[in-house]
């Protein structure tokens, strides 16, 4: 896909379909992005469904003023911050909610935003352009510890520390302010290249994360929207990195297996924890056609639960 390229939504049928919608339902799109699954959704509710989407780009929530209808809101949010929306918009209890979380095509297609060694631009990295630290704002101050943390373990990059002592020596010389000059630090750091992929891909990544919290926002995220859905209501998360994964997998496993408790209390079988979600199905990824159709759908698998 390349730059203005339309916006792919991944998992469209399979996402909505898990969903499981109900026509007068009210959901939670939680990653409106350029409102694929939200527009999906609005056309299988009847004039009695509801919609609440959200997102933190500023971008995303323009592209969203193109959605005209009265069962539709929008909120500027991160979606770590689902349960003060949801109370915004007057929504105590939904029927489903999706996560497509990570970042986007339109953000990776635009050069200006800096998610890409593509393309020669200021590293900014933020999804929300309004608030918070840049990436070249970040570099110029952290410790060479830090900056090999953040590489190592969002990144899962071997050679993190080379890379980090490359980066405080340069940035004596001159800031290091654009996505050019970032991704020539790494490639000089790298001293084995995985085939087929460029030097700088693991660290970029691993800094997008970092800049915005995305590993947090999603740790946050899930019990707010567990306590959101109302029981038989449905919860499908879709990611595309293994770490984001986990800790789908892991919330989801945790939430369907029941607390336990120390053996040979005497407690009758009703005053046993019950379990919160029940696990539905086994993890979808994209068919070959999708991924053909579209190589970024390639990492994708999407998880589904039902509140118990």
């Amino acid at each position: 896909m390349t730059q203005g390229s339309a916006h792919v939504t991944v998992l469209l049928d399979e996402a909505v379909e898990s969903l499981a919608i109900k026509a007068d339902g009210v959901y939670v799109d939680a990653t409106f992005g350029r409102g694929g699954h939200s527009r999906r959704i609005l056309s299988v509710l009847n004039e009695l469904g509801r919609l609440v989407a959200l997102d933190r780009d500023p971008q995303a929530i323009a592209a969203g003023a193109a959605i005209g209808d009265s069962r539709f809101r929008l909120v500027h949010r991160a979606f770590g911050e689902l349960a003060e929306a949801a109370q915004e918009a007057g929504i105590f209890g939904v029927d489903g909610i999706l996560f497509d979380v990570g970042v986007s095509s339109p953000q990776i297609d635009d050069g200006e935003r800096g998610f890409s060694f593509r393309y020669d631009a200021p590293l900014d990295m933020r999804m929300d352009t309004t608030q918070g630290e840049t990436a070249a704002e970040w570099l110029a101050r952290a410790e060479v510890r830090d900056i090999t943390e953040v590489i190592r373990n969002y990144g899962e990059e071997r050679f993190a520390f080379q890379i980090a002592k490359k980066v405080v020596a340069a940035r004596v010389e001159q800031p290091i302010v654009t996505t050019g000059q970032f991704a020539a630090l790494v490639r000089e750091a790298v001293r084995t290249r995985e085939p087929g992929q460029d030097p700088a891909t693991r660290s970029f990544q691993a800094l997008r994360i970092h800049i915005n919290q995305e590993l947090r926002q999603l740790e946050v995220a899930l019990p707010q929207a567990l306590d959101l859905l109302k029981p038989g209501g449905r919860l499908a998360v879709i990611s595309f990195h293994s770490l984001e994964d986990r800790i789908v997998k892991n919330f989801m496993r945790a939430q369907s297996t029941p607390d336990s408790l120390p053996k040979n209390l005497p407690l009758r079988a009703d005053q046993l924890p019950k379990p919160k979600l029940r696990l539905v199905g086994k993890a979808i990824k994209p068919s070959v056609a999708e991924i053909e159709a579209n190589p970024r759908a390639r990492s994708a698998v999407m998880r589904v639960a039902e509140k118990l």
